[in-house]
């Protein structure tokens, strides 16, 4: 009768601390192993953390849960958490060791080998990451966007191989996988910028707007861009050109207009990332969508907004 008492006791007081945020991490042991607390319940409570942002708490509750549980599958999920919350606050070395310990008992792990893929490109380890897209080739997962992209990444941060070399792979694995064609285009503008030129309509600059327009009016061939409608009217909307009045684009029609106003009105273009897969919004672009991990997913957008002493921004 005393130790049941106590036991009610002991659960209430747990809820209490539940309530306020202040279990501790032996806290979550005993919902699990003493009061028989469903796993999935107890996992729930921790992910709490994460949702919060809480990620060094999170990480410490399932290195507690992890000595405790026995269950194959459930150890395994445990692990996967584990990863994937190191991953979330920036231990890449962390969870790619996490995620290499599952794959030692389950290697068929797909969750395990999507994010070892993403920390070893992160790491530039683009051996590793075409290691584990065999590995996921081989269990039949669609890879073949991904095989593109590592190997085009490659190619770019290649350290024995020329410019010259480069540019010629890049351009090849460009004429077949359009796709990539930011990722060559952002190459070719820093160390081959002759090539690009060469090359111009041969890129679409609807969909990379935001690098044009950066672009030092150093760097910029007007010779080529006089030769592609698009470039023309971005420049004459940039007011690195005054040669047309209008633009097929609403934007830039009335940058032209103001440029061409007697009362100079400052105004600029403000740029925007949308993913196309998971809808969320970026300030800053990236080849992979900081939220949903997709590759080559963000889209540019842009509007117009009023100029705060602008100044030009290249990719150097």
């Amino acid at each position: 009768m005393y130790k049941e008492k106590r036991a009610r006791k002991d659960y209430r007081r747990l809820l209490r601390r539940f309530e306020i945020g202040k279990l501790k991490e032996e806290d979550y042991v005993h919902l699990y192993k003493t009061y028989n607390l469903p796993f999935d319940s107890i996992i729930l409570l921790a992910s709490t953390f994460v949702h919060k942002g809480n990620y060094t708490k999170a990480i410490s509750v399932y290195l507690t849960l992890l000595e405790h549980v026995t269950d194959r599958v459930k150890k395994e999920e445990l692990l996967e958490l584990l990863g994937s919350t190191y991953f979330k606050s920036g231990f890449m070395q962390r969870a790619k060791e996490i995620f290499l310990r599952i794959l030692k008992f389950s290697p068929r792990n797909e969750k395990a080998l999507d994010y070892l893929l993403i920390i070893n490109e992160k790491l530039k380890d683009y051996q590793s990451a075409k290691d584990n897209i065999e590995c996921l080739e081989e269990i039949g997962a669609d890879i073949e966007k991904e095989k593109v992209y590592i190997e085009t990444l490659s190619i770019i941060n290649d350290p024995l191989e020329s410019f010259e070399k480069k540019s010629e792979k890049l351009y090849k694995i460009f004429q077949t996988n359009p796709e990539v064609q930011r990722l060559v285009a952002q190459f070719y503008l820093q160390f081959n910028k002759k090539f690009f030129w060469e090359h111009l309509n041969e890129f679409d600059f609807k969909k990379m707007v935001d690098l044009m327009w950066y672009l030092n009016f150093d760097d910029i061939d007007f010779d080529e861009v006089a030769k592609n409608d698009f470039l023309n009217e971005l420049y004459n909307a940039k007011g690195y050109l005054d040669t047309l009045n209008h633009s097929k684009d609403f934007v830039f029609d009335i940058l032209i207009a103001l440029n061409n106003h007697d009362h100079k009105i400052p105004a600029t273009i403000d740029f925007e990332f949308m993913c196309n897969s998971c809808k969320q919004i970026h300030p800053i672009y990236d080849s992979r969508c900081p939220h949903c991990h997709g590759i080559l997913t963000l889209e540019v957008k842009y509007n117009l907004v009023k100029s705060l002493n602008e100044t030009n921004q290249s990719l150097q």
